[in-house]
């Protein structure tokens, strides 16, 4: 199956804080906040919500196509993603411009604070399904606003089936951008606080999403998700971790494990403990991209939590 993930493509600067960010907020000062948190590490790492996903997806087996614009420091990045089984021939490089750029605080109850500069990624309203293969699923993951709306209304013209996934874009973009990716998308997903979003400044729930949408997905955190489907509802559990390391594209792995159910034409509460097991192996890890496993030992643990898995890589 022909995949393309479209979306955020960045390095991510990730760092620790050892104390609690709540313990510093003064609710009586929250209109003037002025803090400055000392971080004991921080990393540099690949990634952005597109090539986080593709990178899992490949991991279980798929040859996925990322859509998206990088910048002049791009070409290590474009060779690491070729080696693991990515197709990058879709990313355009913007030679005056530098990569985006994710910088997050981690505190130690993994609550976290993150600043994004956009930096390349503002021309990915250049690109259109129209100059790509036609794929068979696509998942439009948080990326330049515009682009977003861009990519949701060509799957919903040209009916490609289409996954929208606004993620932190939520905050940024406006009740009609909200609107448009909803409307042009066969599956909406989100995780409970950009549900809540929505329903504040779209004017949606469940049930009016339900009226347009295949299927509504909302992920709890430790809680697991939730599946919204229009005759019932489906709970997946969390899959138990064996230490917690760092939530960083823990989401973006979740939809690699659900976009691989979808790609085999699993049911859906099979695809949704694919994306629970998926993102418990990130959780372990610092990044979206530092973990790894064999298609055989994804398979084990996930029998291990759901009982046998009959779908092959």
């Amino acid at each position: 199956m022909r995949i393309i993930i479209t979306g955020s493509i960045a390095y991510d600067y990730l760092m620790t804080f050892p104390g609690s960010f709540s313990e510093h907020l003064l609710p009586d000062q929250l209109a003037r906040v002025s803090l400055s948190f000392l971080v004991d590490s921080m990393e540099r790492r690949r990634g952005g919500c597109a090539p986080n996903i593709a990178y899992t997806l490949a991991l279980l087996g798929e040859r996925p196509m990322v859509m998206g614009t990088a910048g002049q420091d791009f070409g290590e990045y474009r060779q690491w993603l070729e080696s693991v089984g990515v197709d990058t021939s879709l990313i355009r490089q913007i030679d005056d411009k530098f990569t985006a750029s994710f910088f997050c605080n981690t505190d130690r109850h993994n609550s976290q604070i993150a600043s994004f500069y956009t930096g390349a990624m503002a021309h990915a309203r250049e690109l259109s399904f129209h100059d790509a293969p036609r794929p068979d699923l696509v998942i439009i993951s948080p990326n330049d606003p515009v682009a977003m709306v861009r990519h949701a209304q060509e799957c919903g013209q040209m009916g490609i089936r289409c996954i929208y996934d606004p993620g932190q874009q939520c905050a940024r973009s406006s009740a009609d951008e909200l609107r448009a990716g909803i409307l042009n998308a066969d599956v909406l997903i989100v995780n409970d606080y950009e549900m809540e979003l929505i329903r504040q400044k779209v004017g949606m729930g469940e049930q009016e999403i339900l009226r347009r949408s295949e299927a509504l997905i909302v992920t709890r955190g430790p809680q697991g998700s939730v599946i919204y489907l229009k005759d019932r509802t489906i709970d997946v559990p969390a899959v138990p971790e064996r230490r917690i390391v760092d939530p960083t594209g823990v989401g973006d792995a979740y939809r690699a494990g659900l976009l691989k159910g979808m790609a085999v034409g699993a049911d859906w509460e099979t695809a949704g403990r694919l994306g629970s097991v998926a993102a418990t192996y990130v959780l372990e890890c610092v990044g979206g991209q530092s973990h790894y496993f064999t298609w055989d030992e994804f398979k084990a643990r996930y029998e291990e939590n759901f009982g046998e898995l009959a779908i092959d890589a």
